[in-house]
C-alpha cells in the first residue's frame, strides 16, 4: 500500500519545482524583454549620432577657422586664413566688378586721370577685404552654432539613452532576483509543509498504515 507520508512530500516537492521553473522561465522572458530594450536603445543613439555627425564635424572646423581669424590658433594661422580670402574667387570677383564700376564713373564724368579715383582705387580692395573677413567670420560663427546644438543633441540622447539602459539593467536584476527569492520560497514552503506532516504524524493527526514507515519506500 502507498505510503501517504511520502506521497504528500513527493507531491510537495513536485508542487515546488513547477513553481521554481514558472518564476525561472517568467524572468529569462523579462530578462530577454529587457536586453531587447537595451539593444534598441543603443541603436537608435547610434542612428542619431549618425545623422548628427556631419553637423558636429562640420561646427568643429567652423569653430577652427574661427579661432585663425581671431589670431587665437597664432600669427601664422591668422595669416594664412586672411591669405585664404583675399586669393579667393568671392574677393577676386567683387574687387574686380567694383573697381571697373569706379572706372565706368571717373570716365563717364571726364574724371578717369583725377587724384580722387586714384584714391578710391587704392582704398577699395582694403575696404572689400575688411568686410569678406567679418562676413566670413560670421558665417563660421552660423556653422559653429549649429555644431554646438548638434553636439549637445547628441549629448543629451546619449544621457536619456543611459538612463534608460540603466532602468532596464534594474529590471533585469529585479527579474532575475525575484526568479531566486520565487524559486528559494516555493522549496521553503516544501521543508515547511514537511514539518507540519511530521508534526501531525507525532501528534496523532496522521497515521500510517501498519507495516510501513515513513521511510519505507526508500527501504528503511
Amino acid at each position: 500500500m502507498p505510503n501517504p507520508v511520502i506521497g504528500m512530500i513527493g507531491a510537495s516537492v513536485g508542487s515546488a519545482a513547477v513553481q521554481a521553473s514558472a518564476a525561472k522561465k517568467a524572468a529569462s522572458a523579462q530578462t530577454a524583454s529587457a536586453q531587447a530594450g537595451i539593444e534598441e536603445q543603443r541603436r537608435q543613439f547610434d542612428m542619431v549620432r549618425g545623422l548628427l555627425q556631419p553637423f558636429v564635424e562640420g561646427g568643429t572646423g567652423a569653430f577652427k577657422q574661427q579661432l585663425d581669424l581671431a589670431g587665437v590658433s597664432g600669427p601664422e594661422a591668422q595669416r594664412a586664413a586672411l591669405t585664404a580670402i583675399e586669393q579667393g574667387p568671392e574677393f577676386a570677383a567683387l574687387t574686380r566688378q567694383g573697381e571697373e564700376a569706379i572706372l565706368q564713373k571717373a570716365s563717364a564724368t571726364g574724371g578717369l586721370r583725377g587724384g580722387n579715383v586714384q584714391a578710391a582705387l587704392a582704398q577699395f580692395r582694403p575696404q572689400v577685404l575688411s568686410s569678406l573677413i567679418e562676413q566670413q567670420y560670421n558665417r563660421l560663427g552660423g556653422l559653429a552654432n549649429v555644431g554646438q546644438t548638434s553636439a549637445a543633441g547628441v549629448g543629451n540622447v546619449g544621457m536619456q539613452t543611459g538612463t534608460n539602459v540603466s532602468n532596464l539593467l534594474q529590471q533585469q536584476g529585479a527579474a532575475q532576483a525575484g526568479s531566486a527569492l520565487a524559486t528559494g520560497q516555493a522549496f521553503g514552503n516544501v521543508l515547511g509543509s514537511t514539518g507540519q506532516l511530521f508534526g501531525s504524524i507525532a501528534g496523532g493527526g496522521i497515521t500510517i498504515p501498519q507495516g510501513q514507515t515513513m521511510f519505507s519506500r526508500w527501504g528503511f
